[in-house]
C-alpha cells in the first residue's frame, strides 16, 4: 500500500449531465472537486492531483503520460439526461476504455456512468452501467469510495455515501481543481450542491434514489464559494438540487430563513460574484405554500443576478398523464405557479430606482432577475394522441395570460434501470415519434418564438457574452448561467473574447445582436444592417458620412440611438 503523500493522481473529467447537474463545460460539476478533497482530506498533496477534461485528452496525446503514470487513474462521467453541446463533448464508451487500458495504475470509474445519449432529445435510451475494464466502480459516492480506497488499501474500498460532515470538509479542500481546468478562470461556472433526494415519488426521476431530501447546511455551501472565489470562481449556479424552495426544511415546505441564510452568505463569500443562478424549483411548492414559496423567491431574486432560470417540471399538462405517474400538479396549479414567479421574481434590474447604482444607467434592459422554465416531458406511462393536445392548450395560454417563461423544454423521456419508466418509455416514444417531431416543431415557431420576444426583446443588453464558435458567417456565443441565450452576432469575430451584446432580433431559440454600446465611427454594414429599421441604403449612408461630431448627426439616429449607450 503507498503513503497517500507519495500517491499519484489522475483525475479524467469525462463530463456529467443529469437533472439538477451540470458538467459539460463551461459548467464544472461537484464530482472532480469533491474526489480531489476527498484525497488531500485523506493526506493526498494537492501537487500529487492532476486534472484533465476528456477534450484536453482528445487536443493533446501528450497528457494521455499523466494517465499511464498515475498510481491511481479516476475517471468521472455520465449522461442521465439527453443532451446537445456547445463547450464540450462527453467521452464515449471507447474512449473510456482507452482510459482504463492506458493506466498502469489502479482504475476507478465513478459518476452517473450513462452512455448512449446520442441526438438532442433522442431519449427513450436504455442506459446501464458498465465498469469498462476498470479495477473499481463507485456505486454510491465516488468521493467516498475513493477516500476509503486510499485511507485502507484495496480492501477498504466500499459502495457508501458521503456524510454531510465530509462533503463540508471535501468541497472546501478540493477547490483548487478549478485552476487546472482549461476554462479557467473567465469561463468557468461552478455548480453547487445545495441537497439530495425527493419527497416525490415521480415515475421517471432518478432523484428518489439518493433517498428522502437532505441539505447541507448554509455554512457547508458558504465555505464551498469562499473556497472557489478564493481559488477565482466568480460564477455560481446552486443546481443540485431537486427543489430550492425546500431547502433547509422537511424538503416540502419552503424555509425562507435558511435561504436568506444560504444567498446572503454566498454574496459575503463571494462579493465580486458575476454569476448567482439556479436550477430546479418545484412548482408543487408555490401551490402548495404560496406564502411562504412568495417570500423565499423574493429573497433569490433580491440576491441573484439577471437572466436566472427556475425550471418547474411539470412534465405533462395531461390529467391522465398525470395520474400514471404521480405528478405533482395540474396545469392549472402549473399556470398559477408561473404566475407567482413572474409577479415576484420577474422584474429587470433598474426597475426599481435603488437597483441603479448596482446595474447602471442600462439596467431595466437586462434580462428579468428570474423566470420560471417548463419541462415537458414525453414517453410517459399513459401517453396517448390527446397528450400532444393538452400541452399545446398549456403553452397556448402563458401566450394568452401575457405570462413570461424563460425557456421551454421538450425532450423524450430516457429510461433508467430502478424507474418504472425503465420498460415501457421506449415504446411509447416510438409510437408518437412523428406526432413529436410535429408538435414539437410548432411549439417552437408559434411559442417559444413570441415568448423570446418577450423575454428579451429588441434592445435588450446581454453583459459578457462569450464567442464559442463560427457558422456562415456569424460569430455564436453565450452567456454564463442556467440556460443561456444563443447569441449570433454578424461576422466572423475572435473566438474566446467577451461582448457586451444588445437584442436586434429573435430565431425560435436564440437571439441577434450586435455589439453594445454601437461606436458610429466603427460599425460595420452587416451590424447596421441588423438593427430594425435600418435598411441598406441607411446603413451606407452612415458609413459614407463618416466621422461624425456627434452621433446625434448620423443618418438613421432614432433607430440606432438604443445602441449607442449614449445620451443623445
Amino acid at each position: 500500500m503507498i503513503d497517500p503523500g507519495d500517491l499519484s493522481v489522475t483525475l479524467v473529467d469525462g463530463y456529467v449531465d443529469e437533472p439538477a447537474h451540470f458538467g459539460v463545460p463551461p459548467y464544472l460539476s461537484t464530482y472532480p472537486r469533491y474526489v480531489a478533497g476527498a484525497l488531500v482530506d485523506v493526506g493526498v498533496p494537492e501537487s500529487n492531483v492532476v486534472y484533465h477534461t476528456i477534450d484536453a485528452l482528445r487536443d493533446d496525446r501528450s497528457r494521455w503520460a499523466d494517465v499511464d503514470d498515475a498510481d491511481l487513474l479516476i475517471y468521472l462521467g455520465g449522461m442521465t439526461v439527453p443532451g446537445r453541446y456547445v463547450g464540450g463533448t462527453p467521452a464515449e464508451p471507447e474512449e473510456v476504455r482507452e482510459i482504463a487500458w492506458t493506466a498502469s495504475g489502479t482504475t476507478v470509474m465513478g459518476g452517473p456512468i450513462r452512455f448512449g445519449v446520442g441526438e438532442e432529445n433522442a431519449g427513450a435510451v436504455e442506459t446501464r452501467r458498465d465498469d469498462l475494464d476498470f479495477d473499481f466502480v463507485a456505486g454510491g459516492d465516488v468521493e467516498a469510495a475513493v477516500h476509503d480506497l486510499v485511507a485502507n488499501g484495496l480492501e477498504g474500498f466500499n459502495r457508501r455515501y458521503r456524510t454531510v460532515e465530509e462533503v463540508s470538509r471535501w468541497a472546501r479542500l478540493g477547490a483548487f481543481v478549478v485552476e487546472h481546468h482549461p476554462n479557467f478562470p473567465e469561463y468557468l461556472i461552478a455548480e453547487l450542491e445545495t441537497g439530495r433526494g425527493c419527497a416525490y415519488r415521480c415515475s421517471f426521476c432518478t432523484e428518489p434514489m439518493y433517498g428522502d431530501p437532505s441539505f447541507r447546511p448554509p455554512d457547508s455551501v458558504i465555505g464551498e464559494v469562499a473556497a472557489l472565489a478564493d481559488r477565482g470562481i466568480r460564477h455560481f449556479r446552486l443546481g443540485r438540487q431537486a427543489d430550492i424552495l425546500a431547502y433547509g426544511g422537511d424538503g416540502e415546505a419552503p424555509n425562507p430563513d435558511a435561504l436568506r441564510d444560504l444567498y446572503a452568505g454566498i454574496r459575503d463569500a463571494a462579493p465580486n460574484l458575476e454569476t448567482l443562478h439556479l436550477d430546479n424549483m418545484n412548482p408543487v411548492t408555490i401551490t402548495e405554500y404560496p406564502e411562504r414559496s412568495r417570500e423565499a423567491i423574493e429573497i433569490i431574486a433580491t440576491h441573484n443576478t439577471p437572466g436566472d432560470t427556475a425550471a418547474f417540471g411539470v412534465e405533462s399538462a395531461d390529467p391522465v398523464v398525470r395520474e400514471a405517474n404521480d405528478l405533482l400538479v395540474s396545469a392549472d396549479e402549473a399556470l398559477e405557479a408561473v404566475r407567482v414567479v413572474n409577479e415576484v421574481g420577474g422584474w429587470r434590474p433598474g426597475e426599481d430606482p435603488a437597483d441603479a447604482p448596482t446595474f447602471g444607467p442600462d439596467a431595466a434592459r437586462r434580462l428579468p432577475k428570474l423566470l420560471p422554465g417548463i419541462n415537458l416531458v414525453h414517453g410517459l406511462a399513459g401517453e396517448r394522441e390527446e397528450t400532444f393536445e393538452h400541452n399545446r392548450r398549456f403553452l397556448d395560454r402563458l401566450l394568452s395570460e401575457d405570462l413570461l417563461v424563460r425557456r421551454i423544454n421538450i425532450r423524450q423521456v430516457m429510461a433508467f434501470e430502478g424507474t418504472e419508466m425503465a420498460e415501457t418509455g421506449a415504446k411509447l416514444a416510438a409510437d408518437h415519434k412523428e406526432q413529436f417531431k410535429e408538435y414539437k416543431r410548432a411549439v417552437r415557431e408559434e411559442v417559444d418564438h413570441p415568448m423570446l420576444r418577450r423575454v428579451a426583446p429588441v434592445g435588450t443588453v446581454l453583459r459578457d457574452v462569450h464567442l464559442e464558435y463560427h457558422d456562415s458567417g456569424t460569430t455564436f456565443g453565450r452567456q454564463l448561467g442556467t440556460y443561456p441565450l444563443l447569441v449570433g452576432v454578424p461576422g466572423e469575430r475572435e473566438l474566446d473574447t467577451v461582448l457586451d451584446i444588445a437584442v436586434t432580433d429573435h430565431g425560435y431559440r436564440s437571439v441577434t445582436g450586435i455589439p453594445y454600446p454601437l461606436s458610429i465611427e466603427e460599425v460595420t454594414m452587416d451590424e447596421l444592417t441588423a438593427i430594425p429599421g435600418i435598411g441598406r441604403q441607411t446603413a451606407g449612408n452612415v458609413i459614407v458620412g463618416r466621422p461624425y461630431e456627434t452621433p446625434a448627426d448620423a443618418p438613421g439616429v432614432e433607430a440606432l440611438a438604443p445602441f449607442l449607450g449614449e445620451d443623445l
